[in-house]
């Protein structure tokens, strides 16, 4: 499978959001009547989204907020709000900061280390504000800071790099072993971020509960341009839900796929979902909102690193509150708003009564689906054509 693009060497072509459609099914449903709620081990969830553990989107009032509208906000164990025990003035820095200036403030505000006691801290804060609890931590700091958000009441770990595999070679630093490291840990565990099949038929051997899908997509990302990696959404989140099908069907246990980044509007929400996924985690439609700590600001979480930033910091402004992100009624014409109301509606039009029904939809190469007709939006800079 492939194409010739030398001699002796093929590549595959792969497919992001513009590049597919959905079809309508065969009948339709009264978005009243589908269900979007979302599992995960124990956990019922009333939205299948998630919001992405960057500071600029996720501190503790977000995270309430998100678990009171039904949904996830993850935040960041290694950022801000575990570093500094007030982060205002950290964010507030950073978005004074210019375009030139911006990612030597990011590296040196995240000099400051990470402070235990704040971890669980935070934690507490999201518990006692009757919010699900859901934090992120890169692999090479779980084993100190996992069994501190278990102690402390996290609700769910998110293990987080670029990209993760079952197997890691260093002659340096020791490999993570999921398999044990879930005989340790009680509460769900979503591993990412990954794209491909194999990696991720691996990844569910080891017994974690959920897979992030994605490497490069998010709005604020760059791996794609520093490293050159990475593969298109649809194309990475139909994989892995392959691997997550045939894994089901071998051992009887289900792995959620979620689709991570890549999704500015309701479209490319309801195309994740026909592509496979059980859930989706989103970044910039969440840094709009007015509940959201970056006023406007968000930044990738490699951002900052010292040695090679893979991230950087970007305007979204503020258009919006949370609930009218999710629920609506939608003020702006661009799909930004109601989210969860375009799933819903979008799974109607395709008959499709949960999501597990979303993901048999019918999907076409489509290149012209933003641009067909859409000749004065785009000529006037409105609606699809801004």
């Amino acid at each position: 499978m492939g194409t010739w693009i030398g001699r002796g060497r093929k590549a595959r072509t792969c497919y992001g959001f513009d590049d597919i459609a959905i079809v309508p099914g065969g009948i339709t449903i009264d978005p009243e009547d589908v269900d979007t709620t979302w599992r995960l081990g124990n956990l019922k969830f009333d939205i299948p989204v998630l919001a992405s553990a960057m500071d600029g989107v996720v501190d503790v009032h977000f995270a309430i907020a998100m678990s009171k509208l039904g949904g996830i906000a993850v935040l960041n164990l290694e950022g801000i709000q575990t570093r500094y025990e007030d982060p205002s003035g950290a964010i507030a820095e950073i978005v004074k900061a210019s375009p030139d200036e911006a990612t030597n403030v990011l590296q040196r505000i995240y000099e400051e280390p990470v402070k235990k006691e704040l971890v669980a801290k935070r934690i507490k804060e999201i518990k006692d504000g009757g919010g699900i609890a859901a934090v992120s931590v890169i692999p090479q700091r779980i084993a100190e800071f996992g069994p501190i958000a278990q102690e402390a009441g996290a609700d769910m770990l998110i293990i987080q790099a670029t990209v993760v595999t079952a197997k890691y070679i260093s002659e340096k630093n020791p490999s993570l072993d999921f398999k044990e490291l879930k005989k340790k840990i009680s509460i769900p565990v979503i591993v990412g971020n990954c794209v491909t099949y194999e990696a991720a038929l691996e990844l569910m051997g080891t017994g974690i509960d959920g897979l992030l899908v994605g490497v490069g997509p998010g709005s604020a990302c760059t791996t794609r341009g520093v490293l050159g990696i990475g593969v298109p959404q649809v194309s990475a989140t139909v994989d892995c839900a392959a691997a997550r099908d045939f894994y089901y069907k071998q051992t009887g246990r289900y792995v959620s796929i979620i689709t991570d980044g890549g999704m500015s509007v309701g479209g490319d929400v309801c195309k994740a979902f026909a592509s496979g996924a059980d859930a989706v985690m989103i970044g910039s439609a969440f840094a709009k909102t007015k509940e959201s700590p970056g006023k406007g600001y968000h930044w990738g979480m490699a951002t900052p690193h010292r040695n090679l930033p893979r991230g950087t910091r970007i305007f979204v402004g503020t258009t919006s509150t949370l609930e009218t992100t999710l629920y609506g009624p939608a003020h702006l014409d661009d799909g930004s708003q109601n989210l969860v109301g375009a799933l819903r509606t979008a799974m109607g039009v395709c008959g499709a009564a949960n999501i597990k029904q979303m993901q048999l939809s019918e999907l076409v190469i489509a290149p012209a689906i933003k641009t067909e007709g859409k000749i004065f939006q785009k000529a006037q800079r409105i609606g699809m054509g801004k």
